[in-house]
């Protein structure tokens, strides 16, 4: 058998899905590896911490479920409906005392997508098509919340999947050399991700952690867009300036700041009197030296920035991560930046459903 921690094969980045490869969607969760020995189950995070207390429904599943000796690679995710909820598994770790009541009010699932032992067999030099062929026949007769994922050798399925996975929360599509041993901490698989653009409103901003009256640079910029209401939603940040621009957006940006207890900082579109009303930062921060708290200024400035996804949220919608910075938009008014214009990408989605589809997972075999 295998000892954690080992650290799982990575991904490298690509704009659109090679061919001739195994297909597999991207998972919207935390990454992780379960060691199954006998009556002894670990999970191990991608970073190499042991997560085992904070999924008591999982370990539970795999010490019932599993072969008696196994290590497989997967993903732990948060299902809402038909929709996978990254968000909700921020609740989960280190719930300590808590994980048994969590695991009841928050159920997580562990989807399966790698055999890396099985018995007393090493499957890390086996190739990639071999492995998946195991993980069918460990995997085949698990219930929730148990999954393998569905996998397809079929570039046009592959496209497909890209095309309406968004709707349900889930990333993109991975694609994995047929012929590949497992390699530990590599980006020996591509990923091809979900990538839109879209205009914004600069709101606000957040100091950098090392800023100082001498070295205002900047942190993040806070980013909204306008609703049919009139009202200035809370998007997100971008961040990820060069140093010296940091400075000089720092500078900048500070002569727009509206000062607390003004009548602008009142009158601007997200202070607290309007949370009733729309989606609003943290005008706290989470850090209590001043220059490191948020700070309003007047939405006057107008940027695009592109971002992987937008999620629900319960005042609206979110960036699912930190947009990048593209270009500043001085041709663009601030009010001319709506949040109806965003390109959500919630269009088809799959047939049948996540859960549907996610319990009758597509084999090798199966696929076109």
């Amino acid at each position: 058998m295998i000892n954690p921690p080992v650290r799982p094969m990575l991904a490298a980045a690509a704009d659109r899905i090679p061919p001739g490869m195994l297909y597999e969607p991207k998972w919207d969760g935390w990454r992780c590896l379960a060691f199954v020995d006998e009556a002894t189950v670990q999970l191990w995070s991608r970073r190499g911490t042991e997560i085992t207390g904070d999924f008591p429904e999982l370990v539970a599943a795999c010490r019932d479920q599993l072969p008696g000796r196994c290590v497989l690679d997967g993903e732990i995710v948060m299902l809402d409906g038909d929709r996978l909820e990254y968000s909700r598994l921020a609740r989960r770790h280190g719930a300590g005392p808590m994980a048994a009541s969590l695991a009841r009010e928050l159920p997580a699932t562990f989807v399966a997508f790698d055999l890396l032992a099985l018995d007393d067999h090493d499957c890390r030099p086996v190739p990639q098509a071999q492995r998946r062929e195991l993980l069918e026949q460990v995997l085949a007769d698990v219930a929730p919340p148990l999954a393998l994922t569905p996998a397809t050798t079929d570039l046009a399925t592959a496209q497909h999947w890209f095309d309406v996975f968004e709707r349900h929360g889930l990333d993109g599509v991975i694609a994995k050399p047929l012929t590949q041993p497992y390699r530990e901490g590599s980006r020996s698989m591509v990923k091809v991700k979900h990538r839109r653009t879209a205009d914004v409103v600069v709101g606000g901003f957040r100091w950098d952690r090392n800023a100082s009256s001498d070295h205002p640079a900047l942190g993040s910029l806070l980013l909204g867009a306008w609703t049919d209401e009139d009202e200035l939603h809370f998007l997100g940040v971008t961040s990820g300036f060069p140093q010296a621009q940091r400075v000089e957006l720092g500078r900048t940006l500070g002569d727009l700041v509206v000062e607390p207890g003004s009548v602008a900082h009142r009158e601007h579109p997200w202070h607290r009197s309007r949370a009733d009303r729309t989606r609003l930062p943290d005008l706290h921060g989470s850090r209590q030296r001043t220059l490191e708290q948020v700070r309003l200024i007047d939405p006057l400035l107008s940027c695009e920035v592109s971002f992987d996804a937008l999620h629900p949220d319960p005042a609206g919608v979110r960036l699912r991560s930190n947009a990048s910075f593209v270009r500043w938009r001085p041709d663009k008014p601030p009010e001319a930046c709506r949040l109806d214009e965003i390109d959500h990408g919630w269009g088809e989605g799959l047939s049948g459903g996540l859960q549907h589809w996610l319990n009758e997972p597509t084999t090798m075999e199966e696929s076109p």
